[in-house]
């Protein structure tokens, strides 16, 4: 018998109801009205749902369709809110012009209103664009951000798309066709020759779009010169082909190859962690999702999950405790729970912050101490993670207290500070300094970092 941690191939491995490859089929904007179970709902629902997907990006796999989304629930099932747009994810007035436009049709009428309006939704948040894009000879490199000190993010050209698109998305500009707005690599040896110039790196994290859309040699050439540099100790891949696509890792052509490159990793001396993205527990439901979540786990790589808070799909403290469970018990280690960016379809999405301090404190005490590794509620803001640990008052005054879970500024990490308490803001720009403070204590710091 093999040992428990092998991955067996499925070539060589006992019949199982995975062994064949599955076609991968997937929908976009422009096939809308060739998804079979769409055909049920209303034409004003579909109208609206065309006018969204022609301003955020709309793409989804058969997988998702037929195996995920429990259509007797429509519109309220959460994957079906995670994949499929809907008229309130886009603000009325920014709706109604897109809307008008394509009864219009003008398409250069249509073109104009919709670039419009995708620039008031702010396509690149928390300065991803202006402060994280590194430069060397004063010429920014693309495709590589380097934010905070130990880790260093890889966007490589081939990995900029997703078996499916999260309505959600806080990296939707990657997926619109502006070259303006997108990140990806030209070069893929600029990676290794930034890393060398920085000592103080030791984390990649290969990023997207979704990493695992590429064929496996293609990653591959990304990923071994990696292991060559001493001062790199993790190597992250961000995906969320877990949910949107299990037969990457268990049926494709290449899956027994990925997993081998896996196992390359782990015997490099070097820690592989997959960064997963959950967001509801329907997505673990699947005998197909196990499955190629223990595949990955034999690798000796571990599955980090992460994901946001967001109105419509996860909003309360049941789902997220049954989805913190249910990944402990697939050896999953519960990561983070995110703040809805201030991007894209914000409004739709975005949970106050004390609500969501009461969820994630009231999902915490549903579940043991070892599913308690997940922290949050956390902001990905321009200064830094900022994480809510929790609402108190101190002389008399209702506060947030803050930390920060990282910084642009390492010094900052892990210090404690107070905001007013602010019953409906949903982001850190909305929050004040406690205590009749002017600032808080970072700001004047990171406003010298913007001048440069």
């Amino acid at each position: 018998m093999p040992e428990t941690n092998t991955v067996i191939p499925l070539h060589q491995s006992e019949h199982t109801q995975f062994d064949e490859p599955r076609r991968f089929k997937v929908f976009t904007a422009k096939q809308l009205d060739k998804i079979e179970p769409l055909k049920r709902l209303d034409d004003d629902t579909r109208f609206a749902m065309e006018v969204v997907a022609n301003v955020l990006p709309f793409r989804v796999n058969e997988y998702v369709i037929n195996e995920l989304i429990n259509w007797d629930k429509v519109p309220d099932d959460p994957i079906y809110q995670l994949t499929f747009p809907q008229k309130g994810m886009l603000a009325p007035e920014h709706f109604d012009r897109v809307a008008d436009a394509m009864r219009g049709g003008d398409k250069d009428h249509i073109k104009a209103v919709i670039a419009e309006v995708r620039e008031a939704l702010n396509p690149h948040p928390a300065g991803q664009m202006e402060h994280n894009m590194p430069e060397v000879d004063d010429e920014k490199i693309d495709g590589i951000q380097h934010k905070y000190n130990e880790t260093v993010l890889f966007f490589p050209s081939q990995g900029q798309v997703c078996h499916s698109y999260c309505t959600f998305c806080f990296r939707w500009a990657q997926f619109i066709g502006d070259n303006d707005l997108k990140i990806a690599a030209k070069e893929a040896g600029q990676l290794k020759k930034y890393i060398q110039a920085h000592p103080e790196i030791t984390d990649v994290l290969i990023t997207g779009g979704d990493p695992l859309v590429m064929k496996t040699k293609n990653l591959r050439a990304h990923i071994e010169p990696l292991l060559e540099l001493e001062q790199i100790r993790t190597i992250r891949i961000g995906s969320k082909a877990l949910t949107f696509w299990p037969y990457r890792v268990v049926s494709d052509a290449d899956a027994d190859d990925l997993l081998a490159l896996f196992r390359e990793v782990q015997a490099s001396g070097k820690h592989l962690a997959l960064m997963a993205h959950y967001n509801h527990w329907q997505e673990l439901e699947t005998d197909i999702a196990k499955e190629a979540v223990r595949r990955v786990r034999a690798t000796g790589a571990v599955i980090r999950a992460q994901g946001p808070l967001l109105a419509h799909i996860n909003d309360n403290a049941d789902d997220w405790a049954r989805l913190w469970q249910t990944q402990v018990e697939l050896g999953i280690v519960p990561y983070y729970m995110f703040v809805e960016r201030d991007t894209g379809a914000r409004h739709y999405f975005e949970v106050p912050l004390a609500k969501a301090w009461n969820i994630y404190r009231d999902a915490m005490k549903q579940v043991s101490g070892i599913a308690r590794t997940a922290r949050g509620p956390s902001m990905s803001s321009h200064p830094g993670k900022v994480e809510i640990q929790g609402v108190t008052e101190i002389n008399g005054e209702k506060v947030f207290a803050l930390r920060f879970i990282q910084g642009r500024n390492h010094d900052w990490v892990q210090r404690p500070f107070f905001a007013k308490y602010n019953e409906q803001a949903t982001w850190l720009n909305h929050l004040e300094p406690a205590f009749g403070e002017d600032t808080f204590f970072f700001e004047d710091e990171l406003a010298a970092m913007e001048r440069g």
